[in-house]
C-alpha cells in the first residue's frame, strides 16, 4: 500500500494541531492479484489492469470486476492521502 501525505500550510511552530488538520483521501483498485492456478500449486494471474465495478454504487455488481469478474478485494489497493493544514 502506498501513502502520500501533502502538508499545504503549516502553523508557526511547524506542525499541524488536530483541529486546523484536514484528512482527504482517495482509493484506488489496481491490477488483479487473484492466484487462479494455487488450487494446483502454481501461480498463474488474468492480467486484469485495473478494476472497473460491474454495477453502480450501492449494489452488489459495484464490488465484481466488469474485465475479470473476480471481486473487488482482490485487487491491490492504493491509498492517496492529502493532509490540509489551515493556520488562522
Amino acid at each position: 500500500m502506498k501513502k502520500r501525505q501533502i502538508v499545504v500550510r503549516r502553523d508557526q511552530s511547524g506542525r499541524c494541531s488536530d483541529t486546523s488538520a484536514s484528512t482527504y483521501g482517495s482509493v484506488r483498485y489496481r491490477e488483479c492479484q487473484k492466484n487462479h492456478a494455487a488450487n494446483m500449486g502454481g501461480h498463474a494471474v488474468d492480467g486484469c489492469r485495473e478494476f472497473m465495478a460491474s454495477g453502480v454504487e450501492g449494489t452488489a455488481n459495484a464490488f465484481t470486476c466488469a474485465a475479470c469478474g473476480c471481486h473487488r478485494n482482490f485487487h491491490r489497493r492504493e491509498v492517496d492521502t492529502e493532509v490540509v493544514c489551515d493556520s488562522s
